[in-house]
């Protein structure tokens, strides 16, 4: 069943001449998402950080900077409530305080093709970061510290993704064009854990909120796959539905076995891997690649996505709208 994607608390801005690539909510204010974006479908022009709030009248922009090249992948800083970290197609990270109206006031310039994705870590004690490139490599930052800490080389194709761990400290995934998923230990050189998880290119990968041995894939494929890493020989799940390239997943923050996907079909998916017929709901409210995709941890059941059809959406898909 496909829904126009509305429900509670909805609501959609145009970023014009813009083509979003990554959202994501910010851990301290309720409402508020930072989407990272391009000019021509990142593959010229410039890119904009476009900071959004959501108010009774829909989403307001509350601020946007622009960087001289396409900007792929945001994270929220875990320490302060201002920053936020991008990263670009001309390798580079970018980092930006919202409460100054000019940036960047740092630029991390190592990578040397695009620098793809870049997470903050979400564990207490330690304030990391991890860039995935095209370069094949992924790379350890310290926000503080002027250069990378640690570069982690193993991967055979550009990265797609990289994740901190939720439970684990110093502990990462990575997603790449070699078709393989890859767990990572800041404290101990080389690969942790290599798994061929399709045999495709893996476009994003997430860590489960409530079980610190799961995690789930999307590729090319047009597959999801949850993977146990006590034991890699087989999936866990396999969920099938998307009919285009999968470009993002995440994992639910309230339900441990929910998880949402958006792809290259112009869908947001929804679907529990617990059950018989997983697929909850598929909401169809884009018109092009649908690109970035984040839940809310403030507002249950809150949803934030952007594509290349200029939109950032605001919503709250049925199937999340009554308790699970």
């Amino acid at each position: 069943m496909g829904t126009a994607g509305g429900g509670a608390g909805a609501g959609v801005l145009r970023l014009p001449g813009l083509h979003g690539y990554a959202v994501e909510f910010s851990p301290y204010w309720p409402g508020r998402v930072a989407c990272a974006a391009s000019q021509y479908y990142g593959i010229a022009g410039c890119g904009t950080l476009a900071v959004l709030e959501q108010n009774e009248a829909g989403i307001v922009l509350l601020r946007s900077f622009d960087w001289n090249d396409g900007l792929f992948d945001v994270t929220w800083s875990e320490n302060n409530e201002h920053v936020l970290i991008t990263s670009s197609g001309d390798g580079s990270l970018q980092i930006w305080d919202t409460a100054k109206t000019k940036g960047p006031l740092q630029v991390y310039k190592e990578h040397t093709q695009e620098a793809y994705s870049v997470d903050w870590s979400q564990t207490r004690g330690e304030q990391l970061v991890v860039s995935g490139s095209w370069d094949q490599t992924a790379k350890l930052w310290d926000p503080a510290v002027g250069k990378s800490l640690c570069t982690f080389k193993g991967h055979e194709g550009v990265i797609y993704s990289t994740i901190w761990s939720p439970h684990i400290p110093g502990c990462f995934a990575s997603a790449s064009g070699d078709q393989t998923l890859r767990v990572w230990d800041v404290k101990a050189p080389g690969v942790k854990l290599v798994i061929p998880a399709h045999q495709a290119e893996i476009l994003s990968c997430d860590w489960c909120k409530y079980d610190e041995n799961l995690l789930v894939t999307g590729a090319v494929d047009c597959s999801l796959k949850g993977w146990d890493l006590r034991n890699v020989r087989q999936p866990v799940f396999v969920l099938l539905g998307h009919t285009y390239a999968i470009r993002r997943v995440k994992f639910s923050p309230f339900h441990a076995t929910l998880l949402a996907s958006c792809s290259y079909d112009f869908t947001v998916r929804f679907w529990d891997f617990s059950k018989p017929n997983p697929l909850m709901e598929t909401v169809e409210h884009h018109t092009e690649f649908t690109c970035g995709l984040d839940l809310s941890l403030h507002n249950r059941g809150q949803v934030v996505d952007c594509a290349w059809d200029e939109l950032v959406k605001i919503y709250t898909p049925s199937c999340l709208a009554v308790p699970v």
